[in-house]
C-alpha cells in the first residue's frame, strides 16, 4: 500500500470529493464481483489516477469508458496505452451512459459528494445498464439495501441490490472520516414499466412525510384501493406496497 501512496503525484481536490482507492485487494474484489468477460463494455466512474482502470484493462473486455471530471486526473489516465480505453471529461451525475452502448457494466469508487446523484442517474439509464458495482459511504449503502429512503426504493424497483463488503478508511488516500462499502446492483429483468420521473417525484414526497401516518397524506379511499393500512407510516411499507400505492395514486389522478 505504501508504494501506491508514493505513486499519487496529482493534487487531490476537495470540491470533487476525491478519495483514491489504494488497496489492490479491494480493487480485485470489485472485479471479482463484476465478473467481467469477453465483449463486455465497461464504464468506470471517477477513475482518478487509474489504479482500478489498470486492473480492468487486464481483463478481456471489449471497451472501457472512463468518466472523469478532473483535467489533472485525465492527464494521468492518458498515459495508459490501450486501444480499448476511451476517456470522457464529464460530470458522471449528468452523463447519459446509454450513449456508450447497451448492456453496460458500471464500476466506480463514487465521489462522496455526488454518489447519490450518480446512483439516481444509473436508475434512469437502467435499460442500458445491466450491472453496477459501486463504492459508496457505508451509511448510503445501508439505506439502499434496506430501502429506507426514497433513493433506496427507487433503486430497488429496478435493480436487485446486494451489500458486498465494508471498506475501512485506511484503504483510501486521503482517508475519509467514514467507512465505505461496496454494493452490487443487478438489473431486474421482470421489472414493471413505470414513469420514472413521476415515480421519483412521488417517492420524494412520500418520504418527506415519514413521521406521519399515511392517512395524513392520502385519502382513506385511495389507501383502501391500494390495500394499505391508513395507520401505517412510510418506513413500515414494503416496496410492493409503495409501488401499489403509486399506481393507485396515478390512476386516481391525485
Amino acid at each position: 500500500m505504501l508504494k501506491l501512496r508514493r505513486r499519487v503525484k496529482v493534487r487531490l481536490k476537495k470540491r470533487y470529493g476525491q478519495h483514491l482507492l489504494i488497496s489492490a485487494g479491494v480493487a480485485k474484489k470489485i472485479l471479482d464481483v463484476a465478473e467481467l468477460g469477453d465483449g463486455d463494455i465497461v464504464v468506470e466512474i471517477g477513475p482518478g489516477t487509474g489504479s482500478l482502470t489498470k486492473e480492468i484493462l487486464k481483463t478481456p473486455i471489449k471497451e472501457l469508458h472512463c468518466i472523469e471530471i478532473d483535467p489533472e486526473m485525465i492527464s494521468e489516465l492518458k498515459k495508459l496505452e490501450d486501444e480499448r480505453l476511451r476517456i470522457h471529461q464529464a460530470d458522471a451525475s449528468e452523463f447519459d451512459y446509454c450513449e456508450l452502448g447497451k448492456e453496460l457494466i458500471l464500476l466506480g469508487n463514487l465521489p462522496y459528494n455526488v454518489a447519490s446523484l450518480i446512483i439516481e442517474k444509473t436508475v434512469f439509464c437502467h435499460h442500458c445498464v445491466k450491472l453496477a458495482v459501486f463504492m459508496v459511504q457505508k451509511e448510503v449503502a445501508e439505506k439502499l439495501i434496506k430501502c429506507s429512503s426514497w433513493l433506496g426504493c427507487f433503486v430497488n424497483t429496478l435493480f436487485q441490490t446486494n451489500y458486498v463488503m465494508t471498506v475501512p478508511p485506511r484503504f483510501f488516500l486521503p482517508p475519509p472520516k467514514v467507512q465505505s462499502a461496496v454494493i452490487k446492483l443487478v438489473r431486474k429483468e421482470n421489472k414493471t414499466e413505470i414513469d420514472l420521473k413521476k415515480y421519483k417525484a412521488f417517492l420524494t414526497t412520500l418520504f418527506s412525510f415519514r413521521r406521519k401516518t399515511l392517512r395524513n397524506k392520502f385519502t382513506e379511499d385511495l389507501l383502501q384501493k391500494a390495500l394499505i393500512d391508513p395507520l401505517k407510516r412510510v418506513e413500515e411499507l414494503s416496496l410492493e406496497e409503495i409501488q401499489r400505492l403509486f399506481f393507485v395514486y396515478q390512476l386516481e389522478g391525485a
